[in-house]
């Protein structure tokens, strides 16, 4: 199998894998990834923000002129009991295409990179793709490295105490002028629509259209909220239902209007974390919070579904991230579709992603799908055929040939 040798890095005994960024499992994937670009002679190097970069010719901080590095890779994080899939392929296909054009006797002539993004997930730190919003300067040094986890750690604590210096956090122009384009290869997610034509005939996801690979044309529009809300703690055994203000009741009303909202509007939307505090089975609950992941095709509706949710509680909910509709770079886009050759299924994408970051950063960016049956991700029911992810591997080669030439 593609991925044999991480499969057993971070296995959660829940399921699936939990690689949390800067933790032991990710850091082992981290030795991994270093450990591999060697074997392949690449030049490895760790950025200001933890993004690892494995380079073949010039490096990012060599003298090659801006604009001129072509760059492919993903992550190695993953969200609590996950797919092993989502991440990790596109760095293990990524080294395997270099493997395979190494081999053939063919060399770059332009800097070719791996890169590795840093808490693309948010599953420790709580704000996605983190990594690549430092590199272009879409997120302030200070408030990344304020950011805690469900420990008290902070981002700040964890990157020292992980050996990497947190004083160098922060947009790197150097390095992203350096990047003339970016391709991310990633299992596909879910099963989104695609546009009616001659052989897809608006099948959902690449199951539907029988492709094995596809490429992205945009990232629907994605925020994610906080609500909090006060109660008033007590006893749960000596205090009358009347004389109760138990925040606990107003967060379910919350996640109930969440479904109710996102069925209305049309959209995607989510409460899949929640925090009562003190969380005592015995005590009324002091305090009371849940998290909206919200997203879909229109941003207006986006946000209106939180507006609704909010006057539903009366209280307002704190943005933690927004990322507007992201559209990927056409002329590479149909570059890549060439590299590949036939007919490639082009379909949206409901997740958020590195390369829609670098994208909303003025990179030339595209990405491809190796198609999951199921479309289930976030899951350990995640995954794609075996033959499907080397073909993945054959068309990112395809690719890295074709634009790194």
């Amino acid at each position: 199998m593609l991925l044999s040798e991480l499969s057993g890095v971070g296995r959660d005994p829940a399921g699936g894998v939990t690689r949390f960024a800067w933790a032991a499992a990710e850091l082992e994937l981290r030795s991994w990834f270093s450990a591999r670009a060697a074997g392949l002679g690449l030049d490895v190097e760790t950025d200001g923000n933890g993004n690892l970069w494995a380079w073949w010719g010039q490096s990012a901080s060599g003298a090659s002129l801006p604009g001129t590095a072509f760059v492919v890779g993903s992550h190695l994080d993953s969200v609590r009991s996950g797919g092993e899939w989502d991440g990790p392929l596109g760095l293990v296909s990524a080294f395997a295409a270099v493997s395979s054009l190494r081999d053939s006797g063919w060399t770059p002539t332009r800097p070719l990179a791996i890169v590795a993004f840093a808490e693309e997930e948010g599953g420790r730190f709580g704000l996605a793709c983190l990594g690549s919003r430092l590199l272009t300067g879409a997120v302030e040094p200070a408030h990344a490295l304020g950011l805690v986890d469900d420990s008290g750690v902070t981002l700040a604590a964890a990157m020292t105490a992980a050996g990497h210096d947190p004083s160098g956090v922060g947009a790197d122009p150097a390095r992203l002028a350096k990047i003339g384009a970016f391709v991310e290869l990633h299992i596909e997610q879910g099963r989104m629509p695609l546009p009616e034509s001659s052989t897809t005939g608006g099948a959902r996801g690449l199951a539907g259209a029988g492709r094995p690979i596809g490429v992205a044309r945009e990232i629907w529009p994605h925020g994610r909220w906080r609500i909090d809300l006060a109660g008033v703690p007590d006893h749960a055994g000596t205090t009358a239902l009347a004389d109760r203000v138990d925040p606990v009741l107003a967060m379910a009303e919350g996640i109930v209007e969440v479904r109710r909202a996102a069925s209305e509007l049309g959209i995607l939307a989510t409460v899949g974390r929640v925090r009562v505090l003190p969380g005592a089975v015995n005590a009324i609950a002091s305090s009371a919070s849940l998290w909206v992941d919200a997203r879909g095709q229109d941003s207006d509706r986006v946000r209106e579904l939180v507006a609704l949710v909010e006057r539903r509680l009366g209280v307002a909910a704190a943005l933690e991230s927004w990322t507007d509709v992201t559209r990927f770079d056409a002329a590479l886009t149909a570059d890549v579709a060439a590299a590949i050759g036939g007919e490639v299924p082009s379909l949206p994408s409901g997740a958020g992603h590195d390369a829609g970051v670098l994208s909303l950063a003025g990179i030339p960016t595209a990405m491809l799908f190796v198609r999951n049956p199921t479309g289930v991700s976030h899951s350990p029911e995640e995954r794609a055929e075996e033959a499907d992810a080397v073909a993945g591997v054959a068309a990112l080669t395809a690719v890295v040939r074709r634009m790194a030439s």
